[in-house]
């Protein structure tokens, strides 16, 4: 019984686990310093990507076409096999965006010039939109 009560009394008087201090998380990378970065270049820390959107072009009808869903699949596979696409896929709700890519290039015409060679793209039925998009380096591979 003396056990049970001391038991009973510790848990009570604990704080609750809500109230106790969280573990810290992973602190991101360092800033960099003012001045460590040009101006239309990303800091030390950053990198990069292009975030394309593929969006409906003119030809958009919302039927399906297999065959050129096929090609337009192997396209975005021969763009991730070149290592120049980290990820892709469409989005499932029935708006304009109808789908969305992260390229790892040089440049913002590479990126487009890769987006618009698909075959999707050339027959009309999506247009592209390129924007550059800067994450902190090791996010995204």
């Amino acid at each position: 019984m003396k056990t049970t009560l001391v038991a009973v009394l510790a848990l009570a008087l604990a704080p609750p686990v809500w109230a106790q201090a969280q573990a810290p998380s992973a602190s991101p990378a360092p800033a960099a310093s003012p001045g460590a970065w040009k101006a239309g270049e990303p800091p030390p820390d950053m990198m990069t990507y292009y975030f394309v959107m593929l969006v409906k072009g003119p030809n958009w009808t919302g039927q399906s076409n297999p065959d050129l869903m096929k090609q337009h699949l192997a396209h975005l596979r021969s763009m991730w096999e070149a290592k120049k696409l980290v990820i892709a896929g469409p989005l499932l709700d029935d708006g304009t965006t109808r789908g969305l890519c992260v390229y790892k290039v040089s440049s913002v015409e590479e990126a487009r010039a890769l987006a618009s060679d698909d075959p999707a793209v050339k027959a009309g039925r999506f247009a592209v939109e390129v924007h550059p998009w800067m994450v902190q380096k090791g996010i995204l591979p």
